[in-house]
């Protein structure tokens, strides 16, 4: 059975920093493209980053380009998303998700997803 959980979403002032966490179980972490997403109230839910699951390849959504970063621990089964320079937009609901092929940007191309961390970013 594949498991995700996220950790380390909260309440951080604009410009502040926040680091998340992906423990994913089930899978090989190899062959897994690794990925966050996130919902904002009223918005659909939108790809942010993603991380290819050996060469660590990654891909950034353009609005967050230059303030995020992801990575992984393969060792670890882990996926992290350090948020930088946060700003009142990025007040989200941040979901981890994996996929059995490469990154893609589309939501529904994924196949395996956490419940969810909420990040609030206060002016």
């Amino acid at each position: 059975q594949v498991q995700l959980a996220e950790s380390g979403g909260g309440l951080v002032q604009a410009g502040g920093s926040l680091r998340l966490s992906c423990t994913v179980s089930g899978l090989t972490p190899s062959n897994s493209a690794m990925g966050w997403f996130r919902q904002g109230p009223g918005k659909t839910r939108e790809f942010v980053a993603g991380i290819t699951g050996s060469t660590f390849n990654t891909k950034y959504a353009d609005s967050v380009k230059g303030r995020f970063t992801i990575s992984r621990d393969n060792t670890k089964n882990s996926v992290f998303l350090q948020m930088d320079h946060l700003t009142p937009e990025d007040t989200a609901l941040y979901y981890c998700a994996a996929r059995l092929a490469a990154v893609a940007v589309s939501w529904t191309m994924w196949d395996y997803w956490g419940q969810g961390t909420q990040v609030t970013v206060s002016a």
